[in-house]
């Protein structure tokens, strides 16, 4: 997982509430055994028509929005169910950083465990930057997570919270499998003594 430490990038405004995990990544989808390659499907039924043209007025398809690293939401994004998936589109389109109000508890998880930082702010704040995002070309944010900080270069500046393992994970680019082998060493050393002790009782 890469480290996270701050990021400076166009923000996308996708003002919607409630934005479930099968918005998200639908579950036609959920087929693929890969981790990777989910970006392409993020918001499949909101990007494109059935007939499969894209939809001008989505902002995934606004050339403005080309390349944003940070996405900005209305409240309860990610509800719905727990697929693990969901983290995965987001972070394989582009996306390190999501700013709404508040996050399904699951996905919220997930999400933290795949690289991306969830910001926590007031539905006020949120407003501000998703109206910025909308009239202000080329708006960017600069997200810090050391500092816990979201600010632009116009005066706005929100402190946000974050748990500390949780931080301390993205900030080192730790991973599930990651944290696990910090312990690598004492995981060999004690495989070693188990097959020795075994060897000895078969002797």
């Amino acid at each position: 997982m890469e480290k996270f430490t701050t990021l400076t990038s166009l923000a996308a405004p996708l003002d919607r509430t409630n934005v479930d995990t099968d918005q998200i990544i639908p579950k036609q989808f959920l087929k693929r055994i890969e981790r990777t390659g989910y970006g392409e499907f993020l918001f499949f039924d909101w990007r494109q028509t059935p007939d499969g043209a894209p939809v001008a007025g989505f902002v995934l398809n606004d050339p403005r929005y080309q390349g944003a690293q940070i996405l900005i939401a209305g409240k309860n994004f990610g509800c719905g169910s727990s697929r693990e998936h969901a983290a995965w589109a987001l972070e394989n389109f582009g996306f390190r950083v999501v700013i709404a109000p508040s996050f399904a508890d699951i996905f919220f998880s997930n999400a933290g465990k795949n690289g991306i930082v969830l910001v926590r702010l007031s539905e006020a704040e949120v407003n501000t930057l998703l109206q910025n995002s909308e009239k202000i070309p080329g708006y960017q944010l600069t997200v810090s997570l050391a500092e816990q900080t979201v600010s632009d270069d116009r005066g706005f500046r929100a402190k946000f919270e974050i748990d500390p393992f949780r931080k301390y994970c993205l900030l080192e680019g730790l991973d599930d499998i990651g944290l696990t082998l910090r312990h690598a060493a004492a995981l060999d050393g004690f495989e070693k003594q188990h097959d020795e002790a075994v060897w000895l009782r078969a002797r």
